[in-house]
């Protein structure tokens, strides 16, 4: 028993939170930031995109590793789908401009925008991943892999947070199908 407790605690300063603060029915921040789609950068407003319809805003660790690739290529995949329901994807974090430039490219197929999530939209959205921090002392900064689906009215309509990519497409993708059904 005392091992086990013992083991527990020694792992908890390390493990990323498994659900967000933000809840459904909570407003969700508004922002302005530096986006990409198909490679060519230009300026995001999470508001803007909203008077468009809903918004799957997800957020992931970073660009260019395995379960980041492989969740870009499934929104790639699924993009249709999430546009024939009305909602728009776009893919959030942490890494700066440049980097999503090549990965909205590489990655996304140009197929929907990721932008690069400043420590205010972390913040907002509560999604820092804590990290051990390096040898220069500082923590890497990242995000958890968060989907949020944001209603039209600006407000949170459901939430994923799970360190797996997996299920991400497939329970936004239902959360927005079940905004465009009649209630």
């Amino acid at each position: 028993m005392r091992i086990t407790l013992l083991a527990a605690a020694l792992t908890l300063p390390f493990a990323a939170p498994l659900s967000a603060a933000l809840a459904p029915g909570a407003k969700a921040p508004d922002f302005t930031t530096q986006a990409a789609i198909a490679g060519k950068a230009f300026t995001l407003n999470l508001r803007s995109q909203l008077r468009k319809g809903p918004v799957v805003l997800y957020f992931f660790p970073a660009a260019f590793t395995g379960g980041c690739n492989a969740e870009a290529k499934a929104f790639a995949d699924s993009v249709d789908q999430f546009k024939a329901a009305g909602a728009t994807v776009i893919g959030m974090s942490a890494d700066p401009i440049g980097k999503l430039q090549a990965f909205s490219n590489e990655h996304c197929a140009g197929r929907f925008a990721v932008a690069s999530a400043g420590p205010r939209v972390i913040q907002g959205f509560d999604v820092a991943l804590n990290r051990p921090t390096g040898a220069d002392g500082k923590a890497p900064t990242m995000t958890t892999r968060t989907s949020y689906v944001i209603g039209r009215d600006g407000r949170i309509a459901f939430v994923h947070s799970d360190m797996n990519p997996a299920d991400h497409v497939r329970t936004t993708l239902a959360a927005v199908r079940g905004l465009a059904a009649p209630r």
